[in-house]
């Protein structure tokens, strides 16, 4: 913990609390997440329905990953177990109902969803983070499960909440499955990020109870009071995920989306000004101990508010959160699918989604946001995607690095040169020697500038291309005929720390002659 807490010391240090200055919102910054999460329970996000083929399947996915880069993100959420199921081949559990249309029907043999999505996203420069939803078993009361599913196996490590079969957190034997789940995923596939969404104990229902009396009664803990010993037991899931994931892969980035208010101020002296649900008190999630414990990277409160929702504001929680982030990551949740809902008047602005987004700009001890959901950029949410297009998002931007996990920059790559060819500038190089800590490249950034610009690489515009991909060859093909162009190319590591440029590189692209008749 002393690392830690020296760690949070100089965050402390060296970032401002807050900067209002009105320029800095203008200025797209070239290190910033942003993310969309892709929901697939009941076929929210992806794919349109169960039971498509797997070309349509690729195609739709496909299609939103293009629709998303174009809007500027640089980060997928991607819904690999729902409910206890999987949208993944390496799985110990059955494949879910909302492939195929039939919880353990597996699709066409040598397609994988999870392993085929992290390909396409690396492709565009885009990381993915593979959604876990930890202790959900069922979506509904009438949920047809397969033999391979855990609760025919184990019925003993449930309870009923609502007609819903949920995992019993109490038992160690289930946090224990839990983990041992994500790591199949952490350990056989290339994703970049675990992350959890708000389902932890269950949203209260009226006239339900939590059926862990006898739970509480076999593994107290030490505890005597069952709301303390609930927090707790969601604690120690999330605080072996943390040792597991990093003790596997150092690289993958492990974090949790909350629901939006830790404590109201009215609860605890150090909660927010706000009067709503409480993560810590109704779903048993102390989502601000993980952050000041370090067992999260990111924390992605779903901030899912207008700007003049009394009962809890969006710049109240920004604010709040930004001042408890204890130098983690902070990716602030916001909701797309609210966009001209009548639920709310502010929510028909058009101006809600990006005065959000200028909003956290303003304030460095933020990283960027995260949206909910794919869908809503197709339908409701249209106009906020083009203002992040064509305004907020209009340059590429690197994910943020995370010091605490890797603060070692690769080495440059070798060798690089450029052609001018009839079909555009040739660009090739090779893989940089290993750094100290024996990582070459995982991805690469390629500048462009043209005659007269100052070659730096601070100015997110200069970025021609970013991809998560070990690929060491580019053709541009956007270039005017007769122009002269210098370009540099950097190399990124798995957490995405860069190198210093190799370049530049001057060519003169060519005129192309008519051919003699």
């Amino acid at each position: 913990m002393l690392k830690q807490t020296l760690y949070t010391l100089l965050i402390a240090l060296i970032l401002p609390i807050a900067s209002f200055s009105q320029n800095t919102s203008k200025i797209a910054p070239k290190r910033e997440f942003r993310g969309v999460w892709v929901a697939t329970v009941a076929n929210i996000d992806w794919p349109s329905k169960p039971g498509l083929s797997v070309d349509r399947q690729k195609q739709e996915l496909i299609g939103l990953l293009e629709q998303h880069k174009a809007n500027g993100m640089n980060a997928i959420m991607l819904q690999v177990r729902p409910a206890a199921d999987a949208f993944y081949a390496k799985s110990r559990e059955p494949w879910s109902q909302w492939l195929m249309g039939k919880q353990g029907l597996a699709p066409a043999p040598g397609y994988d969803p999870l392993e085929f999505a992290i390909k396409e996203a690396h492709f565009r420069g885009m990381e993915l983070h593979a959604w876990f939803n930890p202790y959900r078993a069922t979506n509904s009361a009438n949920a047809v499960l397969d033999e391979g599913h855990m609760f025919k196996k184990r019925p003993d490590l449930f309870f009923t909440y609502a007609g819903k079969k949920q995992f019993d957190p109490g038992l160690p034997e289930v946090r224990e499955y839990i983990v041992q789940v994500i790591l199949d995923v952490v350990k056989g596939y290339d994703v970049d990020g675990i992350h959890f969404d708000d389902y932890f104990y269950p949203y209260p229902v009226s006239g339900q109870k939590i059926n862990d009396a006898n739970t509480f009664s076999k593994y107290p803990n030490g505890f005597t009071n069952l709301n303390d010993w609930r927090r707790n037991n969601v604690d120690l899931l999330i605080e072996q995920l943390d040792d597991s994931i990093h003790h596997y892969k150092k690289y993958v980035k492990f974090g949790i989306s909350p629901f939006g208010i830790w404590r109201n101020r009215s609860e605890d002296v150090l909660g927010s000004a706000t009067n709503g649900l409480s993560n810590y008190s109704e779903l048993y999630a102390d989502s601000r101990k993980w952050v000041k414990e370090g067992w999260v990277d990111y924390i992605n409160p779903q901030v899912y508010f207008s700007f003049t929702r009394k009962a809890a504001q969006f710049d109240t929680l920004v604010n709040w959160w930004s001042n408890n982030a204890f130098g983690r990551h902070l990716y602030i949740g916001q909701a797309a699918y609210l966009m001209n809902q009548k639920m709310e008047a502010a929510w028909s602005l058009p101006n809600q989604i990006p005065d959000q987004v200028r909003y956290i700009r303003n304030n460095t001890r933020v990283q960027g946001s995260i949206y909910f959901s794919s869908k809503s950029f197709s339908t409701i949410a249209r106009a906020a995607g083009d203002s992040l297009k064509n305004d907020l998002y209009k340059y590429p931007s690197l994910p943020p690095q995370m010091p605490w996990l890797d603060d070692i920059i690769p080495n440059p790559p070798l060798q690089f040169v450029a052609d001018a060819m009839n079909d555009g500038v040739h660009l090739k190089w090779l893989k940089p020697l290993r750094a100290k800590d024996g990582e070459t490249a995982s991805g690469y950034v390629i500048y462009r500038f043209e005659e007269g610009e100052k070659i730096e690489v601070l100015n997110p515009k200069h970025i021609l291309r970013i991809s998560f991909e070990e690929f060491t060859s580019f053709i541009d093909t956007d270039v005017e005929k007769g122009k002269r162009y210098n370009y540099l190319v950097t190399a990124l590591d798995r957490l995405k720390n860069e190198s210093e440029p190799s370049g530049p590189v001057g060519v003169q692209v060519r005129e192309i002659s008519s051919p003699e008749k």
